[in-house]
């Protein structure tokens, strides 16, 4: 497996709107915010934060890939060795991912992350 990097965290937060004003009071930028969730970035590295309504996952951190092949594979191996697995979501912003709970039962997301145009 080829991993590009560690992407992101992901923390629960009672108040979206106040989180991401702390957050961007650290230096952070705001990448997409809903009124359940948000996504902050410094410079490669993100922050998911995650409010209360949001239940498409809970804390995790996220592992990317620059490419979706090897994505895939790693989805089909984990659930190969029967490992728990969400099915590959298709996000609406061009990225996919899925779910899996290590050994100690912390969630953690692959995320397949298309390059941006003149970025790489």
């Amino acid at each position: 497996m080829e991993l590009k990097r560690l992407g992101h965290v992901a923390i629960c937060v009672q108040d979206v709107g106040r989180a991401v004003e702390f957050y961007q009071n650290l230096g952070m930028d705001v990448a997409w915010q809903d009124a359940d969730w948000a996504y902050l970035k410094a410079g490669d590295d993100g922050l998911a934060l995650l409010g209360p309504g949001y239940k498409q996952a809970g804390p995790h951190f996220g592992f990317v890939f620059a490419d979706r092949l090897p994505m895939e594979t790693a989805y089909q191996q984990l659930k190969t060795q029967g490992l728990p697995v969400t099915d590959i979501h298709n996000h609406r912003d061009g990225t996919a991912s899925f779910y899996c709970k290590d050994p100690d039962g912390n969630w953690f997301e692959y995320l397949y992350e298309p390059a941006v145009a003149g970025k790489s």
